[in-house]
Formats: C-alpha cells, structure tokens, sequence
C-alpha cells in the first residue's frame, strides 16, 4: 500500500523539534536520522519519525520556507486533562489562533502555532472513535478559498482506497468570505485520514514547501501515474517535489528512497545524491544504476 507521509522543512532545528514532538505525544518516536550532503542548502539533517505510531519526516532545509496555517495537524485527545496538557506544552513561546474554548463544531478546542512555526489544532474527541490520533488538516485560503470540494473530490479520485466521509457546507451569510463554500470535509486517501476547508475569514496565508506529502512509492509505474495526476506547475518541478493546481507540495518517492540516500557506501549515497538532485521526476532505472556502479 502506498504510503502519504507528511514532511516538515525547518531551518536548522529539525532536530529539537522532533525530539520535542516525540517527547510529547505518546507512542512516538525518532526512526531515522541522516545526513544529505550536496545539497544546494548544504549539508542537512533528514529525520523519519512517529507521532502516535504515524510515520512523518523532517528536514532542516535552511530559511527557504516557513510554515503556515494552510496546513496545520490536529490532535484528536479523549479527555480534557490531555487536552489541557499539550495546549499548554505547545503553546510555550508560541501564539494563540484561536483560545482554547467551547465552540459550536467543538466542546473543548484550540488552534495555536508553536515555537517551531507550526500550526497544531487541539481538539477533545471522547464520544468518536478515531484511528489516526494525528490528522492533516488543509485550510484553502487566500486564491484558493472555495476550492477546498473541488480538491477533496479531486484527491479521492486520485488515490485507490480512498473515500470522504463527510462534507458541510456554510450556511448562507455565515463565512465572512464570500468564496468559502466547503465548512469541513473529512476524507481518506489511502485509508489515511485528513481535513479540509475553505477559509471562512479572508486570510492572505497560502500552501508552500514548508508542509508538504511524500507519497512512498513501489515502483516507476507509481511514481509517473502520481505525478501525471498531480503536477500543475512545471516550475516547482524539483528533486521529486511537485505543486498541484491547488498549490499543496508533494514528493513522489521510491519506499527506498531513505535507503538509497544513507546505507552503502559514501561514494554510492553520493552518487545517489548527485544523481537525484539533477532530477524533476524521479527515474528509479537510474538511481539504481548509479548504486550498482562499480567505485573507482
């Protein structure tokens, strides 16, 4: 099954902040550390990690880009104590988007960026039984306002195994922005969950690099139809990075790809790395020639 991993870029603290995070949540934990070297940002530390037993990654990729609430994670607690707690972890040196309160969508929730830059929201869940305790939520904002359906419809297509479990709309006069249609969706693209919305408020934030999805793929079959599907703007074309017309990242990978870049020999993994940053899209047949070069 093909595997969509959320990946985080931050400047030069991958580091602190997964150890941060792994040291919050429960069942979490640092599966993988590397160093890529040659890249144009330099030398950087790749991480591969769980939060809740779901598999993300980090990078510390330089000041390129900083997150935004476009997309945020949210925590799925089963009772106020626990809600309580990681608000209040989180919050340390951050900045409260939305106070943590009743609302009518939710009877203990909050919204806040952390100290890292990263957007997280906190919601109690007591009565709903939940697979994933971490979720990916989309906010469509700015340009892409009112394009949050169209998005959902057009992911769930995409992917096999995937479905959307439900949909509301706002009702008339109720979004201070006139392009907000989709109030929330719930959806699965391969059996993983995820949100998504239209911004009810107007705001200027938009999708970048900073939060994007790696889709692990088995084979160069996966690889092109994932990127046939998806690739919309041929300039942000890169290393295996992608931008659909909605202007959310994506990395279309081989599963291997983490094996390729930090096991074997330093003259495989780089010429691995020379190989792979040359690309758009990736060509596996390549990758795996310059693995089985013979070093001179």
């Amino acid at each position: 099954m093909t595997t969509i991993v959320p990946h985080l870029w931050f400047d030069d603290n991958a580091k602190e902040a997964v150890d941060f995070y792994t040291s919050l949540i429960s069942d979490s934990k640092v599966v993988n550390r590397y160093v890529l070297e040659g890249t144009p940002s330099g030398s950087v530390e790749s991480f591969t990690f769980e939060l809740a037993g779901q598999t993300f990654a980090a990078i510390s990729g330089g000041p390129l880009f900083t997150f935004t609430p476009a997309v945020s994670l949210m925590i799925l607690c089963r009772d106020e104590d626990e809600v309580d707690h990681l608000w209040n972890v989180l919050i340390a040196e951050g900045e409260v988007l939305m106070p943590l309160d009743t609302y009518p969508f939710n009877t203990y929730y909050g919204w806040l960026k952390d100290r890292f830059g990263l957007t997280w929201q906190i919601a109690l869940a007591e009565e709903e039984p939940f697979a994933e305790k971490v979720i990916p939520h989309l906010l469509f904002a700015h340009h892409q306002s009112g394009n949050a359906e169209e998005a959902v419809k057009h992911y769930t297509s995409v992917f096999p195994n995937s479905d959307i479990e439900e949909s509301l709309f706002y009702p008339e006069g109720e979004a201070d922005n006139k392009k907000a249609k989709l109030m929330f969706s719930g959806f699965r693209l391969n059996n993983q969950r995820f949100n998504a919305m239209d911004d009810p408020m107007e705001e200027e934030f938009t999708f970048n690099e900073a939060f994007s999805f790696m889709i692990m793929c088995r084979d160069q079959k996966e690889i092109d139809f994932y990127w046939n599907n998806l690739s919309a703007d041929p300039q942000a074309e890169e290393c295996g990075w992608l931008k659909d017309r909605f202007g959310l990242s994506w990395q279309i990978l081989p599963d291997n790809i983490d094996d390729l870049l930090s096991t074997g020999t330093k003259e495989q993994i780089q010429r691995v790395t020379e190989a792979f940053l040359k690309m758009k899209k990736i060509d596996c047949s390549i990758l795996e020639k310059v693995w089985n070069e013979e070093s001179s």
